[in-house]
């Protein structure tokens, strides 16, 4: 048995939508999808392949043959679309704050089966970035939607390469398939189980105890010497601006504050340098994502912009913060605070120790001047529509319009053609460097250690643990 200690454990509703990558690595064993996520691109998985209008409104699936649920039943295009339909729900896709994130995509779809093997999509709205939300697409046995929808989470019967035989709040268990259609992993039963504290997860993997343990201390992991593996996250540490009302209205300061900001001495200071200086609104993972030099350290165009902007003689700005999630906010807001008094801006600070109120407030649309948040979708567009079109007003917007951008995000989301898809997301990213909806800061670098030697191993860019494709952890060294 290879047990994988992490920080946190929990399986809710295969359908509500989640980025918590220590529910999504439990998730992703436990399913199949329709595509899956390598790298930047897709490659076929429970779709063997799949064809898109020109309009990126018709998708159809060609699904593969003989593939079973792990009650025994069929997992056919009937079953998907049952799931599709299921996703599109209202009470479904809940994530923290922000409910119904599915239906904005597959509400109003239309599925039709021509044969068991076929299913074909007719998306209400064009998407061409549909396997960003088909990759958390968790494909469910129709028999256990209704236990579910009843709040039985002990439900999760899927298809996917390992079997749950033991679900408890310390440790969640499961057995691997020996003939699944994508191949048997090369663990037989995999244990993740729940230790909080980073500095036990550590001493468990030292100990042999543990085969993998995730969310390790930076800087006390090094003693693993070649176990220890670091990797990016794509999760964005960034403050929210209010562009709707309040100073931050005016696109000068908000690109101010973009310049007067020392990326790389939060990144020592805040982080003790586990992280990367973030320089536009989505990580180096996330396809699409641009270069530039339009979030670099310039305080003297910083002035320029404050004086221009009617604030020569100071400003003071209201900044929301909670204690945890990011738990460093703190530190970094206070860190915030001392650089932008370079530049004459002073910062009150307001803390919040309630998280999941403070996102709440955010969705309401009722933060301050700036508040600390993160942004976690894998999905380029998603963070677009969601999150910075005007027209689409999402939970975590905040007032910020722009024309362009709004084009672009148009014209992406009619485009199939990937790299041309691409192009435009970079455009939209060059943009959002000189009109910033956000303050951006950094993506951190999270340690994972691994028992025995793997110098080929690497995490998938988008941060979660792939059980199907862990190396042989079972045995010990």
């Amino acid at each position: 048995m290879a047990v994988i200690a992490q920080a946190r454990l929990g399986l809710g509703d295969p359908h509500d939508c989640t980025d918590a990558s220590d529910e999504l690595t439990v998730l992703h064993a436990l399913y199949d999808t329709l595509m899956r996520r390598v790298g930047q691109d897709y490659v076929p998985h429970l779709a063997q392949r799949w064809e898109v209008s020109e309009d990126a409104r018709v998708w159809t699936f060609q699904l593969q043959d003989g593939v079973r649920f792990h009650d025994g039943s069929a997992c056919d295009a009937a079953a998907v679309a049952a799931n599709l339909e299921r996703m599109a729900r209202e009470d479904k896709g809940y994530t923290l704050g922000a409910p119904a994130v599915w239906r904005q995509y597959l509400g109003g779809a239309k599925f039709d089966i021509p044969d068991p093997l076929t299913l074909t999509v007719t998306l209400a709205a064009p998407m061409a970035d549909l396997p960003d939300v088909l990759e958390q697409g968790f494909i469910v046995a129709p028999s256990a939607m209704e236990a579910l929808d009843a709040g039985d989470l002990s439900a999760q019967i899927g298809s996917g390469p390992y079997r749950l035989v033991a679900l408890g709040a310390q440790e969640i268990t499961a057995t691997r398939l020996p003939d699944h259609f994508a191949g048997t992993p090369a663990n037989e039963t995999l244990t993740w189980r729940l230790v909080p504290d980073p500095t036990l997860r550590l001493a468990l993997l030292q100990a042999g105890e543990v085969a993998v343990a995730n969310g390790l201390d930076f800087e006390a992991s090094r003693v693993l010497g070649d176990q220890r593996h670091e990797y990016l996250s794509p999760v964005a540490i960034i403050f929210l601006l209010n562009a709707a009302k309040g100073p931050l209205t005016d696109g000068r300061l908000r690109h101010a504050l973009s310049l007067a900001v020392d990326r790389e001495a939060i990144v020592k200071t805040v982080m003790k340098g586990a992280a990367k200086p973030l320089r536009g609104f989505v990580s180096p993972n996330h396809f699409g994502a641009g270069t530039g030099d339009g979030a670099r350290l310039d305080r003297d165009a910083a002035r320029r912009l404050i004086a221009e902007a009617g604030f020569a003689d100071g400003l003071t700005l209201q900044v929301d913060c909670p204690t945890r999630l990011p738990d460093e906010a703190e530190r970094l807001t206070a860190a915030l605070t001392d650089q932008l008094a370079e530049v004459g801006i002073t910062l009150r600070t307001h803390i919040h120790p309630e998280r999941e109120d403070y996102a709440h407030m955010v969705r309401r649309k009722e933060i301050r001047d700036l508040c600390v948040f993160d942004s976690s979708p894998m999905s380029t567009y998603r963070v677009l529509y969601e999150k910075i079109d005007a027209r689409v007003a999402g939970a975590w917007w905040q007032g910020y319009a722009h024309p362009g951008i709004e084009a672009l995000i148009d014209r992406g989301r009619e485009t199939p053609d990937r790299s041309a898809r691409g192009a435009l997301w970079q455009d939209a990213y060059a943009l959002l460097q000189e009109d910033p909806a956000w303050l951006t800061l950094y993506n951190p670098i999270r340690v994972i250690g691994l028992r025995g030697a793997h110098p080929d191993f690497e995490m998938p860019v988008d941060g979660v643990i792939d059980a199907a494709r862990l190396p042989s952890l079972e045995a010990m060294p």
